[in-house]
């Protein structure tokens, strides 16, 4: 299915920001939370895709910080759905030996969503495929203060006094050391037509490449996925340096 692939510059780490839920549904005269719902579905097809592709780390924006100032019933809608995504995919999770990390503070969603997330992250801790990384409850800013927090803590405990680095903040930050070291995103999609990057991955995406699309994200497909990553193996990373 993916033959095109194999000759092509593949990127190692690939997040997305899943946009259009809500206009999807409007543009159907229908509720909100059968836009989230049409894009929990579209999700679970890029998941898979992503894992026969080779790429090694996928990361979803799926929750932001300032997403609860949302509707209580569209929160709660997201994370029941939440809830029946992991029922329904562990398995096949599993059985594609897919690792589930979560980036951001999951310890506040509510509690069903939070104990399908803690058995997921268990059930699949031992895999060696794809990381497929849900940021949720997740906002860059509040990540970055996070590791700095922590390392003053670490400062004050241990009398250390180096200067900070670059590496002691990347080994903070939840894709560091306590997701397993993740590596910067080479390539960031934002579906539904936006161009911006919403809080997410602000010190990461340093030297990003980006790819917007005005496809709204219930509407985006594996093979969409594939010609933007064809298209970005065709683009010159020089990361600040010359040839």
């Amino acid at each position: 299915m993916y033959e095109e692939l194999k000759k092509a510059k593949l990127p190692v780490h690939v997040a997305i920001i899943m946009d259009g839920n809500g206009r999807w549904a409007s543009a159907r005269k229908r509720p909100r939370l059968a836009g989230h719902n049409a894009g929990m579905k579209a999700m679970t097809e890029i998941v898979r895709a992503a894992s026969d592709m080779g790429i090694k780390y996928l990361t979803v924006y799926a929750f932001s910080t300032e997403n609860w100032k949302r509707s209580v019933e569209e929160v709660g809608g997201i994370f029941d759905l939440l809830v029946k995504y992991v029922a329904k995919e562990l398995q096949e999770l599993k059985d594609n030996n897919v690792r589930v990390r979560v980036l951001g503070d999951y310890s506040v969603i509510p509690e069903a969503a939070r104990k399908s997330l803690e058995l997921t992250l268990a059930e699949t801790e031992a895999n060696t495929g794809m990381q497929f990384n849900i940021a949720l409850n997740y906002g860059s800013r509040a990540e970055i203060v996070r590791a700095v927090n922590a390392l003053i803590r670490e400062r004050e405990e241990s009398g250390f006094r180096a200067q900070i680095t670059e590496e002691m903040i990347s080994k903070h930050l939840y894709t560091g050391r306590e997701n397993g070291n993740i590596p910067d995103p080479d390539l960031i999609i934002r579906t539904s037509g936006e161009e911006r990057i919403s809080n997410f991955l602000l010190w990461q995406c340093a030297y990003s490449e980006f790819a917007f699309t005005d496809t709204l994200w219930p509407d985006f497909t594996p093979e969409m996925l594939k010609d933007i990553i064809l298209e970005y193996g065709k683009r010159d990373r020089r990361f600040g340096g010359r040839k």
